[in-house]
C-alpha cells in the first residue's frame, strides 16, 4: 500500500483539530452562500428560474471537475505529498472568487448581474474543487482504525458545525439598518468578512497536517495527455467504485438525505418570514437566525457526540438508522409546530430535526473510509482521492439539483416575495408542506437503501488485517511457487546456447527500442495468452460475449493462436470468437482443488472440442506447482480427455521443471506445454533471453521426440523486483523483442504472456501481477 500521509491507528488531537478547521471553511462557504442567494431574489430581481440556473450549472461544473482533481491528487509526486499544495491553492482561490462574485449592483441590468455572478461562481467552484477533493482524501488517509476514523470525522464535523451556528446570524445583520442600509450593500461587504477568515481556515490543513514525500511513489505520470486520458480511467474508477454494493448504498443514502434537506433548506427564510410573520422581515427579528443557530448548536453539542458514542456501542449502521428515525419525528413535529404568532414552538422540534443532517457526514465519511479498505483489498490500490471525489460528486450533483428544485418549488406553488402571506396563503402553505415532508421522504428511502449495508466492525477489522498482512509480508504471493535460479539446480548438461538472435541494446535510446518493439509486434506472434477480465472483474465473475469480442478485435491482427485458461463463466466464448477471426486455439480447462468444478471444466472442454472449436486441448495450468491436485489426479484427467478427444492433441501446462521432475507427465501428454519465466527465477534482463533458451533446451531434451510449446513467457513493466529481475517498460520491450526473434527464427511455438493487464492478479502475485500485458487494462498499446 502506497501512502502519502503518516497513516496510523491513533491520530494526535492537534492533527484532528487542524483537519477540523478545514472543515469549518468547507462548511462556512456553502452556509453563507445559501443565505446570500436569497438576496438575488430579494434585491436583484432574480426569478425562480434564474435562481435555479445559478444554483445548478456552477455546481454541475464542480461535480465534473471533482473526479479529475481526484485523479490528479492521487497521482501527484512531490516532497509535500499528494494533497497539501492543492488544498493551499484552493483555499486562496475560493477566498478571492467569493469576494468578487458578490460585488453586485442593482443599477446594473439583470442580464449583466446574472452573467457576472454566474462566471465568478464557476471560478469559486473551481477553487472549491482544488480544495475539497484533496482535503477530504486527507481525512480518509489519517487513520486505518475503525473507530478512530469516526473520531476524526466527529471532531471535524463538530468544528465545522460552528459555521452553521454563526451563519444564521447573517440574516439578522443583513436586515438590521443599524448595520447596513440594505441587503445589496450588506452582501458586498460581508463577502469580504467571510472570504478572508475562511480562506485562512481552508489553508490550515495544508500547513499543519503531516504528510510524506511521494517523489519515489509509483504513480501514473501527470501530463496533459495522461490527464486528458484520465477521463476514461475516471469513468472506469466510477464503475469500480459502484460495483461495491456498500459504496452504492452510502452514496445513495447521502444523496437522498443531504439533497432532500438542501432542497428545502434554501426555503427556510421564506417559510419562517411568511408562515410565521406574514412576510414582515423586520418583525421576524432573530427567528430566522435562531432556527439555523439552535439547530447547529444541537448538532454540535448533542447530535455529533451522541452519534459518535452510539456508533461505538451499536455500530455505524444502527447508529445511522436510529439518528435518521429521530429526524423523521422532527420533520413531523416541524409541520405541526410552525404556528403563526408562536415562533418559539419550532424550537421544540429542532433537536429531533437536527439528527438527520447532523449525523450524516460523521457516520458516512467514516463508512467511506472502511469501503476504501475493501477497494484496496480487491484492487491493490489505495484510492482515497477517487472515492472522495465520487462521494462528493454525488453530493454536489444532488446539491445542484436541490438548488434547482428550490426554484422550481417556488415556481410551482406560485410564491411571490413581494406579497404578504394573507394575499398568497396557499403558496405559503405549499412551501411549508414541502419544507417538512420532502426531506422526510428522502430520509425514508435512504434508510431503505442502508438496510442491507453490512460492513461491521468485525468485517472492517478482518479487512485491515488482510491488508496489513499483504503490506508486511510481500513474499506471500505467487512468486513463492517459482524457485529462484531453479534452472541451474536442475541442469546436469552443457547449457551453452547460441545468442545470435539477440539484439544488443547497448547505446540504444528508449525511442529506438520502442520502434524495434513496434516492428516486432507488427511482424506477428505465434500465440498470445488471452486476458479476458476487465477492470473491476475477478475470478468467478461472468464474462460477456461482448467483452470477449472487444478484446479479440484488438489482438487478432498480431497473432496466429490464442490461448484461454478456462471453459466456463464466459470463457467458452473465446475459442468460438477466435475461430471466427481465423485464429487457432489452445483451450484450457482450469483445474484446482474443487473436484466438482474440475468436472464442469473438463466437460465444457470436451463439448467445445466436439464442436470443432479446440485445436489443442489443455487439462490444467500449474495445478501441480500450486499443490492443488496430485500428480495422479492430473494424469487421470489427461487420460479421460484424451479418450474423449482422440483427434485433438491433449496436454497439461506447468512450469518447465515440473516435466523434468515428473516424466510421467511427458508420457501422458501428446504435446509438452511449458511455462518459462526467467523473471520469476530472478534473472537479470541482460541474460533473460539466453535463460529462456536454456529452459526450453532442458525441456526439449527431456521430451525426446514429443513437441514442446512454450505456453507462457513474458516480462512485467512495473512492480517489485524478483532477485536481479527488474520490472520496467524498457526491460519488458527488450524481453519481448529478443524472445520473439529467437522463437520466430528457430521455429519454436511460443505464447506470449500476456495480452492485457489485469488488476485481479494483484491478489495472487503482488503489485507485479497486474502488469504483464502488451496492452493496458484499457486496451491501449503500452509501448508506443
Amino acid at each position: 500500500m502506497s501512502e502519502a500521509m503518516s497513516t496510523t491507528a491513533k491520530v494526535p488531537f492537534g492533527q484532528k483539530v487542524a483537519f477540523g478547521v478545514g472543515m469549518f471553511a468547507n462548511q462556512m462557504f456553502p452556509a453563507i452562500l445559501g443565505i446570500f442567494m436569497v438576496v438575488l431574489v430579494q434585491s436583484f430581481g432574480f426569478n425562480g428560474w434564474l435562481w435555479s440556473l445559478v444554483y445548478f450549472f456552477p455546481r454541475i461544473f464542480d461535480s465534473i471537475t471533482d473526479p479529475i482533481m481526484g485523479f490528479i491528487s492521487d497521482n501527484t509526486k512531490s516532497k509535500w505529498g499528494r494533497r497539501k499544495q492543492y488544498v493551499l491553492i484552493g483555499g486562496l482561490l475560493m477566498g478571492i472568487a467569493f469576494t468578487l462574485m458578490w460585488q453586485l449592483y442593482s443599477d446594473n441590468t439583470l442580464q449583466y448581474n446574472f452573467w457576472y455572478f454566474f462566471l465568478w461562481s464557476i471560478v469559486f467552484y473551481l477553487g472549491l474543487t482544488f480544495f475539497s477533493v484533496p482535503y477530504v482524501a486527507m481525512g480518509y488517509e489519517m487513520s486505518d482504525d475503525f473507530h478512530e476514523r469516526t473520531n476524526i470525522m466527529a471532531v471535524a464535523q463538530w468544528i465545522g458545525q460552528w459555521a452553521w451556528v454563526i451563519a444564521p446570524w447573517f440574516w439578522v445583520i443583513m436586515d438590521d439598518p443599524d448595520w447596513f442600509p440594505n441587503q445589496e450593500i450588506a452582501v458586498r461587504e460581508l463577502a469580504v468578512w467571510v472570504a478572508i477568515p475562511c480562506a485562512i481556515a481552508a489553508m490550515v490543513p495544508a500547513i499543519f497536517i503531516k504528510s510524506k514525500s511521494t517523489l519515489d511513489e509509483d504513480y501514473e505520470p501527470l501530463n496533459v495527455a495522461n490527464i486528458g486520458g484520465s477521463l476514461k480511467k475516471i469513468i472506469s474508477s466510477f464503475k469500480d467504485a459502484f460495483k461495491l454494493a456498500e459504496f452504492r448504498r452510502i452514496c445513495g443514502a447521502t444523496f437522498l438525505i443531504f439533497n432532500a434537506f438542501n432542497t428545502v433548506a434554501a426555503l427556510t427564510y421564506f417559510v419562517i418570514v411568511y408562515r410565521l410573520f406574514n412576510g414582515d422581515a423586520v418583525a421576524t427579528g432573530i427567528w430566522v437566525a435562531l432556527f439555523g443557530c439552535i439547530g447547529a448548536l444541537g448538532t454540535t453539542f448533542i447530535v455529533i457526540p451522541l452519534v459518535t458514542w452510539m456508533s461505538k456501542i451499536m455500530g455505524k449502521k444502527k447508529a445511522f438508522m436510529w439518528a435518521q428515525a429521530i429526524s423523521i419525528v422532527g420533520y413531523v413535529m416541524m409541520y405541526f409546530l410552525f404556528i403563526p404568532g408562536k415562533p418559539w414552538l419550532y424550537i421544540i422540534a429542532l433537536p429531533f430535526f437536527s439528527f438527520g443532517i447532523g449525523s450524516l457526514f460523521t457516520i458516512m465519511m467514516s463508512m467511506t473510509a472502511d469501503v476504501i479498505d475493501i477497494d484496496e483489498l480487491n484492487s491493490g490500490k489505495r484510492r482515497e482521492g477517487i472515492f472522495g471525489a465520487i462521494y462528493w460528486w454525488m453530493v454536489k450533483v444532488g446539491f445542484a439539483i436541490a438548488g434547482a428544485l428550490s426554484g422550481v418549488i417556488i415556481g410551482i406553488v406560485g410564491f411571490n416575495p413581494d406579497l404578504v402571506t394573507t394575499e398568497q396563503q396557499g403558496a405559503v402553505d405549499g412551501l411549508h408542506a414541502f419544507f417538512c415532508f420532502f426531506p422526510m421522504v428522502g430520509t425514508l428511502f435512504a434508510m431503505l437503501i442502508m438496510k442491507n449495508y453490512d460492513v461491521s466492525e468485525e468485517r472492517a477489522n478482518e479487512i485491515r488485517a488482510k491488508l496489513e498482512k499483504r503490506k508486511n509480508k510481500p513474499a506471500e504471493k505467487l512468486t513463492s511457487y517459482y524457485q529462484t535460479d531453479k534452472l541451474h539446480s536442475l541442469a546436469t548438461m552443457d547449457l551453452n546456447v547460441q545468442s545470435k538472435t539477440d539484439i544488443d541494446f547497448l547505446g540504444k535510446t528508449d525511442a529506438e527500442i520502442r520502434k524495434i518493439f513496434s516492428k516486432s509486434l507488427t511482424t506477428g506472434l505465434h500465440g498470445l495468452c488471452f486476458s479476458p477480465y476487465l477492470e473491476g472483474q475477478d475470478i468467478g465473475d461472468s464474462l460477456s460475449e461482448a467483452q470477449i469480442r472487444q478484446r479479440m478485435e484488438v489482438i487478432f491482427p498480431y497473432t496466429k493462436w490464442v490461448r484461454s485458461f478456462s471453459c466456463t463463466e464466459g470463457n467458452e466464448f473465446i475459442p468460438h470468437i477466435a475461430h471466427e477471426k481465423g485464429l487457432k486455439t489452445m483451450v484450457g480447462a482450469w483445474i484446482g482443488s474443487d473436484k466438482k468444478e474440475n468436472e464442469k471444466e473438463i466437460k465444457a472442454l470436451i463439448d467445445l472440442a466436439t464442436k470443432g472449436q479446440v485445436d489443442i486441448a489443455v487439462v490444467g495450468n500449474e495445478a501441480l506447482m500450486r499443490n492443488e491436485v496430485t500428480k495422479q489426479e492430473i494424469l487421470d484427467y489427461i487420460r479421460h480427455v484424451k479418450k474423449a478427444l482422440p483427434n485433438v492433441p491433449v496436454g497439461y501446462v506447468d512450469a518447465y521443471y515440473q516435466f523434468l521432475e515428473n516424466p510421467e507427465l511427458i508420457d501422458a501428454c501428446d504435446v509438452v506445454l511449458v511455462n518459462c519465466y526467467p523473471f520469476w527465477e530472478g534473472c537479470d534482463i541482460q541474460y533473460a533471453a539466453t535463460y529462456l533458451k536454456q529452459m526450453y533446451t532442458v525441456t526439449k531434451n527431456a521430451a525426446a521426440e514429443k513437441p514442446v510449446i512454450i505456453t507462457e513467457t513474458g516480462w512485467p513493466d512495473q512492480g517489485t523486483n524478483t532477485g536481479a529481475a527488474e520490472p520496467s517498460s524498457t526491460n519488458a520491450m527488450k524481453y519481448f523483442i529478443n524472445s520473439g526473434n529467437w522463437a520466430t527464427q528457430e521455429g519454436i511455438p511460443m505464447f506470449y504472456f500476456s495480452s492485457f493487464d489485469e488488476s485481479w492478479k494483484v491478489h495472487h502475485e503482488g503489485d507485479v501481477g497486474e502488469r504483464w500485458g502488451i496492452w493496458n487494462k484499457n486496451e491501449q498499446l503500452k509501448y508506443q
